[in-house]
């Protein structure tokens, strides 16, 4: 009987200490293990290193020459790029106020010097650990999105859709002045608010007339299948009322629960008026794709009909003329 053997995957860690003794001892013990091991003397040798190659885990002095390793950590853990990398402060320090630092900075772990190699091996088997199953959650993510872009390609219609409604919603949330991880859920939302129309048959969403009532009563699925699809995910928490409730409406006349006025989660509100425009000004089987002066004067008549939310409406028209300004002036 045969069968695949499992690859064992290589880790990659990154000593940081400007003294070259504990930097080389600290790397001969790593490589023990059979992890592949880099160093750096400083900050700003770290940094190269890391934009050359990621590692999967840090280990950094706190004491160092130039900028401390209590300050890389927190510039690591600021940036999108190397936020979700896990760092052990390595210390001789045994203050009360360094540890509360680190910790503020980020920092996942601290280890004592002279490091102990039983508890170095054992800090380091735990926070490798945890970014692989991080890695994994990442690839999961991946696989959503993918799935997401292949649902919109059943449809010529929506060609791009996604995409730009991640653009619009992005930036919207930034005229709005909302929190940046609300700006980074609306541009998860623009992709993945639709996944769940991998339920719906190609037959109802290429229908040019209009669906009758079992039609629309499984086309009104899709938010909820989408949240339950997205749920497991946990880093996608903050996307889940935007997926479930795109389809409500301000006047609670919407879908699935209903909802109205604030009660709606405002990321979707917001939403809800980005799709409402890429849908007036793209083609689709059942009209044309309308101008921007169209579009502006239907959004704002739904709004009065309490469709939407008409401040939200208001922002991204007033928005959406202002970049068109700046294009003619650009242009």
């Amino acid at each position: 009987m045969t069968g695949t053997i499992p690859i064992r995957r290589e880790f990659h860690i990154l000593v940081v200490d400007d003294d070259e003794v504990s930097r080389l001892l600290t790397q001969e013990m790593l490589g023990l293990k059979h992890y592949r091991v880099a160093t750096a003397g400083d900050a700003e040798e770290a940094l190269s290193r890391i934009r050359e190659q990621p590692p999967d885990l840090i280990l950094l002095d706190v004491v160092m020459p130039g900028r401390s390793g209590i300050e890389l950590c927190r510039e690591l853990k600021d940036d999108n790029a190397t936020r979700l990398i896990p760092v052990i402060l390595v210390t001789g320090l045994s203050d009360r106020d360094a540890k509360l630092q680190g910790i503020e900075a980020g920092a996942e772990d601290f280890l004592n010097k002279p490091v102990d190699p039983q508890e170095l091996f054992a800090r380091v088997k735990s926070l490798l650990k945890l970014k692989q199953f991080t890695d994994e959650l990442e690839n999961a993510e991946t696989v959503l999105f993918s799935l997401a872009l292949g649902v919109e390609a059943r449809d010529p219609y929506t060609e791009g859709h996604c995409a730009r409604l991640a653009e619009y919603a992005a930036q919207l949330g930034r005229t709005m002045e909302l929190p940046e991880e609300d700006v980074v859920a609306l541009r998860r939302g623009g992709v993945l608010h639709d996944i769940g129309k991998i339920a719906v048959p190609d037959a109802i969403l290429r229908k040019a007339g209009p669906l009758d009532a079992e039609e629309m009563r499984v086309l009104r699925r899709h938010p909820e299948v989408g949240e339950q699809i997205c749920r497991p995910l946990r880093t996608l928490y903050r996307v889940l009322p935007i997926i479930r409730h795109h389809h409500e409406h301000w006047n609670g006349h919407g879908y699935p629960d209903g909802l109205a006025g604030e009660a709606i989660p405002l990321l979707a509100r917001v939403l809800q008026v980005v799709d409402a425009y890429d849908a007036l000004t793209t083609d689709r089987p059942y009209k044309p794709a309308w101008s921007h002066h169209e579009a502006r004067s239907i959004l704002l008549n739904e709004a009065k009909q309490g469709w939407w939310d008409a401040s939200i409406v208001h922002t991204f028209l007033n928005q959406m003329e202002e970049q068109m300004r700046r294009e003619r002036r650009a242009g």
